[in-house]
């Protein structure tokens, strides 16, 4: 059985730092095989996790849109296939598989730049059905979505099983994140459990922050403090899964986890 973990949260927070965190301890602490996908098209978990990423899906589905369009221009494949015959499905879940950048402990799909002009609903389908199928291989897959939520539903069909929802401890991030909490209803897809992250705390809760997160529609998960190694590791580009154990940020995201994640 699959547990699947995703991540939103307003630009800047640092969700990629968390999802991160979330796969060095799954990837000590428990049994299984992970997933990470990587659905913000800025494209930077691979370097979080210490993984060369040469290849994106919105590389690949680019790439078929444009064999297509030729080929149809000179009288070439049916509207369903590729040159040679093969089919658009069958296109994609081999570009994919071999696109994924392969760790010891997880691997990770990029999803890469967001879609240009035309109609993508048809291609959007297809990476749908080729991102789940492989998922199922999984123990654990972990989502680190763009900021928002809105695309989420695209990304995959399948059930979140916790969302994790991160802010930086400001206002307008605790705005940002009740929005967030508000949408999951509105998705396509069932999210079983929500939770909120603080991240990036600098000493205690200021008591205007307090009374704001005690406002909001889910509860609080934990806090993550500021920390200067941290920052080193972001500055010199080192992965920051090589954190050590003893790293305030990775304990407190490790004391979240563990008591939601079976």
């Amino acid at each position: 059985m699959t547990t699947t973990i995703a991540l939103a949260g307003k630009g800047g927070v640092g969700k990629t730092t968390i999802a991160g965190m979330v796969i060095k301890y799954l990837a000590q602490v428990k049994d299984g095989a992970i997933l990470a996908i990587d659905a913000d098209p800025s494209s930077n978990l691979n370097m979080v996790l210490g993984l060369d990423l040469e290849w994106t899906v919105g590389d690949i589905r680019e790439d078929m849109l444009n064999q297509v369009k030729t080929s149809l221009t000179a009288g070439g494949a049916a509207m369903g296939s590729l040159p040679g015959g093969v089919s658009k499905h069958e296109y994609l879940d081999y570009e994919i598989r071999s696109s994924m950048a392969e760790g010891a402990h997880f691997d990770l799909i990029a999803m890469g730049r967001s879609e240009g002009p035309g109609c993508y609903c048809a291609v959007n389908h297809n990476l749908r059905e080729v991102v789940d199928n492989m998922s199922k291989n999984y123990r654990f897959v972990v989502i680190d979505n763009e900021a928002g939520m809105e695309h989420l539903s695209r990304r995959t069909t399948r059930d979140v099983d916790h969302l994790l929802i991160v802010t930086d401890p400001t206002q307008r991030g605790l705005i940002a994140a009740q929005r967030i909490a508000d949408l999951r209803n509105e998705l396509d897809i069932r999210i079983e459990n929500a939770y909120l992250i603080v991240n990036r705390l600098t000493g205690e809760m200021p008591p205007a922050l307090q009374a704001s997160l005690e406002k909001l529609p889910i509860p609080l998960l934990g806090v993550v403090p500021a920390d200067e190694q941290l920052m080193d590791f972001e500055f010199s580009g080192r992965p920051l899964v090589e954190l050590g154990d003893d790293s305030p940020v990775y304990r407190s995201v490790a004391a979240m986890m563990a008591p939601i994640i079976q």
